[in-house]
């Protein structure tokens, strides 16, 4: 399996032979009055966010390299190889968000329960005024309203709700239904927290009745996989995918650099990179690094792209892959937001395949 990113336009034009091995997708606003017969057998997250940046890279595809069927179950649109299902939930926002987030979850959850494809590699959530609500009662903002639904919908499915969790984010949009898209496997993943952040699971009350249900990254690995190498060079490969999630400024549980998105940015990467090391950690090969991921880049204000870029060529360097969109954050106080994706795939040695 494998992630491709590129147009709108340049995903259409593809064979259908090609089409074939597509698991499913994301993309955002400039694709969205675009989307028609070219997807219509696709799972697709179809969101409603302006790319600022790199529309270029705007959808993000994901391939297998097996025959791959597709279904509808309900709101549900999936597809399916042999390890890997993609599926995209979308749920019309009418009526009280606590109960159309638990019921979406559900949902996921019986499917993927039915399926046997349990374990949950990674969700992307797309809510819109995620900080609208109650300004004198902070526990009715719409994000801790999201945040209550989900974790009734983990317990209520006998799910974990701290320790080994899916790869998350949860970003506003200016309207639309809510998007959830997911993608599972059969076998078990391993969630990488960061050590200079509190899990998000054990966040104290001050930041909703529900602590967020996810872990700082989710690390895939897919085993004597049958992987094509090169056009005349088959044989078995280990591949590793890296979840990262949604990534902010946030150092043990409290926002820093109020007001100053450069720094934010800044400490944004840190924590990436903090994340990093701890996934390599777990690898024992220091296969991933933070010029080899994709970032999808969350900005809250247009006006503050460049500093962002800025910062993040600073760090990267000026060939980091990235597109930018205009998001609400999950805080009020927080300017930008990164995750981050990563494949690695590596030859075993022959002594293992012979």
């Amino acid at each position: 399996m494998h992630s491709l990113h590129l147009s709108f336009e340049a995903f259409s034009r593809q064979s259908s032979e090609w089409k074939a091995h597509v698991l499913g997708g994301i993309a955002f606003s400039d694709a969205r009055n675009q989307a028609g017969s070219e997807i219509a057998n696709f799972p697709f997250a179809l969101v409603n966010m302006p790319v600022l940046e790199g529309g270029g890279l705007a959808s993000e595809i994901w391939m297998s390299d097996h025959k791959v069927r597709h279904a509808q179950r309900g709101l549900i649109r999936y597809s399916y190889d042999e390890d890997t299902l993609f599926g995209v939930l979308l749920m019309p926002q009418t009526g009280a968000l606590e109960q159309i987030t638990e019921s979406a979850f559900a949902q996921i959850f019986s499917l993927l329960e039915g399926r046997g494809y349990t374990h949950i590699f990674r969700f992307w959530n797309y809510l819109a005024d995620i900080n609208g609500g109650d300004d004198e009662d902070e526990s009715l903002e719409r994000y801790r309203q999201f945040n209550l639904g989900r974790q009734n919908a983990f317990v209520a499915s006998g799910r974990e709700v701290s320790g080994n969790l899916p790869a998350a984010c949860a970003l506003g949009t200016a309207d639309g239904p809510l998007t959830i898209a997911f993608m599972a496997g059969r076998t078990p993943t391993l969630s990488i927290e960061n050590p200079r952040q509190m899990s998000a699971y054990q966040y104290p009350e001050q930041y909703g009745p529900r602590s967020p249900s996810f872990s700082r990254a989710n690390l895939v690995s897919l085993s004597d996989a049958a992987h094509e190498l090169t056009d005349t060079d088959q044989t078995l490969a280990q591949q590793k995918l890296l979840f990262i999630s949604g990534t902010a400024s946030i150092v043990g549980h409290e926002t820093r650099h109020h007001s100053d998105v450069a720094a934010q940015t800044c400490e944004t990467l840190v924590n990436i990179e903090a994340v990093i090391h701890e996934a390599n950690k777990k690898t024992c090969t220091g296969e991933f690094s933070m010029t080899d991921l994709f970032y999808r880049v969350y900005v809250r204000h247009p006006t503050d792209l460049p500093a962002i870029r800025a910062e993040m060529e600073h760090v990267l360097g000026h060939s980091f892959k990235a597109v930018f969109v205009q998001a609400d954050i999950c805080r009020k106080d927080l300017l930008v937001e990164i995750e981050a994706t990563a494949v690695s795939t590596i030859r075993l040695p022959e002594e293992q395949y012979a």
